[in-house]
């Protein structure tokens, strides 16, 4: 069994074995014509269910022969064109290459000794985000594996931050279409469930600073403690950015920590053309951006950042046999100290190989090609009688739901969509996702792939109707 170690006897091996497992994802990616095969789960359960883990195959090309079944055939690809579904971006080369060299080296980036050179890149490209957002020469941040991890950091931080032994009297400020893990941090960080204060959106689903200035207003006359207001600069349902500045504004008045949750719109900091739809977001004292939605770089690759570094340290636990408190003193730098993991992969490294082979302004290009894309998606919509959209974009995201001529009933019409939904997902010709608005059931494009055209848009429209009014003829059939 030692055959299958990687080390300096095993090198040829691992080319092989490597190589034979990239062509053949290579010829999956040249030859998918949908973006998923439609597939059930009651289809594909019995062949995953009656695979002996017990019972090895003893080769590589056999396992990759059983993997082309239970996995590579069927699986949904986010770099097809017509996936428009969820914030899964397609992935830049160079980022899979640095994948392949991390997942091989194995660093751990919780010490210095167990990663070297990774540190100190992961720390250069902390240093690049936090002067892209302009969050000063006291900025610093570490990796996480995501937004919600992100949110949870910056979170803890203002909670340790706000000076209070009273966590009942907490309260943390939101819009009311911000992301689900605000409400999920504050449940961990013991805050209970009144702590999310809910603000209200207008109907450009922006946040309405007058009732955040409202809220907060109450909250200290109610005597509790205004914990963070989280600003989200691109919702998950709407791409829509909150007005930041004005947000600062209130922040800096009421002392609260403010939080920018840029997991989506990060891509903004690239961008060539679009920067100035985040402006306000350097005034903030905690920043949550995920690379691995616009900036095109495989999961996991996500970020904290932070205007104050000292404020790092209500994360840093020291333990005698991996980060003494002496290695401060000797100026050795551990990410641990930093971060709510401990053994931590580097994905760093795949947004450094995409920074030196592509640069930031490649990143940027693609990313605002998905926003105009967004754009000429909504005039389609916006012009065709047969939808109803909800907002014009601020990124790459579009709301929208099939209304037909003959039918005013409004649950007919939420079934109508959700059956188009599940139909277009069993065809596997396109991928879209959903959402409720005002309590009604829509569909969602999340356009995040620059090789999506407007003809790819208006065909899977066509399809979306094409299924809507199938439903709606059967279902007056079966009426009558």
């Amino acid at each position: 069994m030692r055959s299958h170690l990687l080390n300096d006897l095993t090198a040829e091996h691992y080319r092989r074995s490597v190589t034979e497992g990239v062509e053949r994802v290579a010829a999956k990616l040249a030859t998918t014509e949908r973006p998923f095969t439609g597939i059930t789960v009651d289809a594909l359960s019995p062949l995953i269910d009656g695979i002996d883990l017990d019972q090895p195959l003893h080769d590589t090309t056999a396992v990759l022969d059983e993997l082309e079944d239970v996995y590579l055939r069927d699986a949904v690809y986010f770099h097809h064109p017509r996936y428009l579904a969820h914030l899964n971006c397609p992935v830049v080369i160079p980022a899979v290459l640095g994948e392949a060299v991390l997942t091989a080296v194995n660093s751990s980036l919780d010490t210095w000794d167990q990663s070297a050179g990774g540190t100190l890149i992961e720390r250069k490209l902390i240093d690049w985000t936090t002067a892209r957002i302009g969050l000063g020469e006291a900025a610093d941040g570490v990796f996480t594996s995501g937004g919600t991890q992100s949110n949870l950091q910056a979170l803890l931080l203002a909670r340790e931050e706000s000076k209070t032994d009273s966590l009942a009297k907490l309260r943390i400020f939101a819009s009311e279409v911000s992301h689900f893990s605000v409400k999920k941090s504050a449940k961990l960080l013991g805050l209970g469930q009144d702590a999310v204060v809910s603000v209200p959106v207008g109907q450009d689903k922006r946040m309405q600073t007058v009732a955040l200035a409202r809220e907060l207003e109450r909250c200290t006359k109610d005597g509790l403690v205004p914990m963070a207001v989280v600003a989200t600069a691109g919702t998950t349902d709407f791409g829509s950015i909150d007005p930041l500045p004005e947000i600062a504004e209130l922040c800096e008045q009421y002392g609260v920590w403010m939080h920018v949750d840029a997991a989506y719109g990060c891509g903004l900091l690239a961008s060539l053309r679009h920067r100035d739809r985040i402006a306000g977001i350097e005034r903030a004292d905690s920043v949550t951006v995920d690379y691995h939605k616009s900036f095109f770089q495989p999961v996991s690759s996500s970020a904290v950042l932070v205007r104050d570094a000292a404020t790092l340290r209500h994360a840093t636990y020291h333990a005698e046999y991996l980060n003494p408190r002496r290695m401060v003193e000797e100026r050795i730098p551990n990410q641990v100290d930093k971060s709510l993991q401990t053994t931590r992969r580097f994905d760093a490294l795949k947004l450094w190989m995409t920074l030196r082979t592509m640069g930031a302004d490649g990143i940027g290009q693609l990313f605002d090609e998905v926003c105009d894309l967004a754009a000429e998606g909504w005039r389609l919509l916006a012009a065709d009688p047969r939808f109803d959209v909800v907002v014009q974009p601020s990124l790459s995201t579009l709301v929208f739901r099939y209304i037909p001529a003959a039918i005013t009933d409004p649950a007919e019409i939420d079934r109508a969509n959700l059956y188009a939904r599940k139909a277009l997902f069993a065809s596997g010709d396109a991928v879209v996702a959903g959402t409720k608005v005002g309590g009604r059931h829509y569909l969602k494009f999340t356009l995040l792939n620059p090789e999506t055209t407007t003809a790819d848009i208006a065909a899977v429209l066509a399809l979306i109707a094409g299924h809507a009014e199938q439903y709606l003829g059967e279902s007056l059939d079966r009426a009558s």
